[in-house]
């Protein structure tokens, strides 16, 4: 069995998937300043998956500095639109403009996780989803909007894959763990392997 290891994350979603995979964890956020990395990380002209790779290693490397000899879980997903990074809205206007920019198109979710002991990683993983926004109106993506909490907003993008988000697409082909911001089953097949 698994041993107690950190999430560094404050994302409910990614903790959940732990635990409903018997995966116990303590919560202790990052707290990564991600658009400051996302902006230098652009500037070098670094691919969305590198970004988001990046962004977990990053995190799970700073709170396993203060926690020697555990093993701490790193997480970041990223939109990419034919190239273009799409962070997380800062408020409700920016969420309508991002579903627009996303109306009707492909666009690709990019899930990063990485597995730090001592301050280093000791395993990453990557995976891309690619999901087909439905075409719709700007009054059916307001009156989406309008159903969406504040918390689920500001979180996970502006669709929750697992909640209303799903009703935007018209096609997703993907691991819904990982479009969900954690490839659980990855995880799970190197935390046997390494308590083994």
């Amino acid at each position: 069995m698994v041993n107690k290891v950190i999430l560094a994350s404050k994302s409910e979603v990614r903790n959940q998937i732990l635990k409903q995979n018997n995966i116990i964890c303590d919560v202790v956020p990052s707290n990564v300043d991600e658009d400051l990395v996302k902006q230098s990380l652009r500037k070098e002209k670094a691919t969305p998956e590198l970004i988001s790779k990046n962004l977990a290693e990053l995190k799970a490397n700073k709170v396993s500095q203060k926690y020697q000899e555990r093993l701490v879980i790193g997480a970041d997903s990223v939109i990419d639109l034919n190239g273009k990074i799409i962070s997380k809205p800062i408020n409700r206007e920016q969420a309508l403009k991002i579903l627009k920019d996303l109306n009707g198109q492909t666009h690709y979710l990019i899930s990063s996780v990485c597995i730090s002991k001592n301050g280093k990683m000791i395993w990453n993983y990557t995976d891309k989803a690619k999901l087909t926004m439905k075409k719709m109106s700007d009054e059916e993506l307001k009156n989406y909007l309008s159903k969406i909490s504040d918390e689920t907003l500001y979180a996970y993008n502006v669709y929750q894959i697992e909640g209303l988000g799903k009703n935007l697409f018209s096609n997703i082909d993907g691991n819904r763990n990982s479009i969900m911001g954690i490839p659980i089953e990855k995880i799970k097949t190197y935390l046997n392997s390494y308590y083994d």
